[in-house]
């Protein structure tokens, strides 16, 4: 029982997600999920934009042997702030079959650090979307990158295509790997040649240190499951990007608010935005294991 009351009408994971029918190959990574908790033994942050169910690691790994995944990159979640301990459990507990995106302050010590770096965690995350986040000046980014480079650490930004303008020019200073959430989260319902989803198709042809988790459809699709409007954005970067695409289930799919996905149905997602054995192995398999498991 978590010591924390999840927020009235919180969408919960699915405990019985549906058997894809698609055969994940092996070495498949999932590079965005999370765990929260549970609360009662890792607590969410005071400052914390949301309270969440709880959804340990068990059901975490549970959820990936069932899918047939082999790796995952857990991803702090903001629900817990900068206190990294339940991801740290995780890692711990999984071993050389998970690696982790840290939230960090700036204020951590070299030891710290290191202790993180031991643990699996590979990278920061930097959040923009302001309704999961306050808001900070450029200079405590920066800072934040100047803390990690000596680690080897990459960067993996959340911010939403509206924002994308305003935000260029501090994101194009990141002198890291930058790996983007969620496509850039496009919306679906202009084109996708448009130009809003082409200024983020601009940023990652100019950057080629910038690449992208083609992830999210439950959050982006207006029409949902099995989420057909989503596709032509998934497929378009999987096409013209092919070595810096990734996947991920996003489980356990926090801040849900129209329906909680199927993780059976975003397995089967794949196949749709890459239609080639070949696309497939570069997303699932060797894009990631290049990322986190270089070393």
């Amino acid at each position: 029982m978590s010591a924390f009351t999840a927020d009235p009408g919180w969408l919960s994971y699915d405990p019985e997600p549906s058997k894809p029918a698609f055969v994940l190959p092996p070495g498949t990574v999932d590079v965005h999920t999370h765990v929260f908790g549970p609360g009662d033994k890792f607590p969410y942050a005071a400052e914390r934009k949301y309270t969440p169910t709880d959804a340990g690691k068990e059901q975490l790994f549970a959820l990936r042997d069932f899918l047939g995944i082999e790796r995952q990159v857990i991803v702090q979640a903001t629900c817990h702030g900068a206190d990294n301990s339940a991801l740290v459990d995780a890692l711990d507990a999984a071993g050389e079959r998970a690696r982790g995106i840290a939230t960090i302050r700036g204020t951590e010590s070299d030891d710290e650090l290191a202790r993180l770096h031991a643990a699996g965690v590979r990278g920061i995350r930097l959040n923009f979307v302001r309704r999961l986040v306050d808001p900070k000046p450029d200079a405590y980014y920066h800072d934040l990158v100047a803390r990690i480079a000596p680690l080897g650490w990459h960067i993996v930004i959340y911010f939403e295509a509206a924002d994308l303008a305003e935000k260029w020019d501090l994101f194009t200073s990141l002198p890291t790997t930058v790996l983007v959430d969620h496509m850039g989260r496009p919306d679906v319902t202009k084109p996708v040649d448009g130009p809003e989803f082409g200024r983020f198709r601009t940023l990652l042809r100019e950057h080629p240190n910038f690449h992208v988790k083609v992830t999210g459809p439950e959050r982006l699709t207006v029409a949902g499951p099995p989420y057909d409007d989503v596709v032509p954005f998934g497929r378009a970067l999987v096409e013209e990007f092919p070595d810096r695409v990734l996947w991920g289930t996003d489980w356990p799919h926090p801040n849900m608010k129209s329906h909680m996905p199927d993780d059976g149905t975003l397995v089967d997602f794949v196949p749709r935005i890459a239609p080639s054995a070949e696309a497939r192995q570069k997303l699932l398999v060797d894009n990631p294991m290049r990322l986190y498991w270089a070393d």
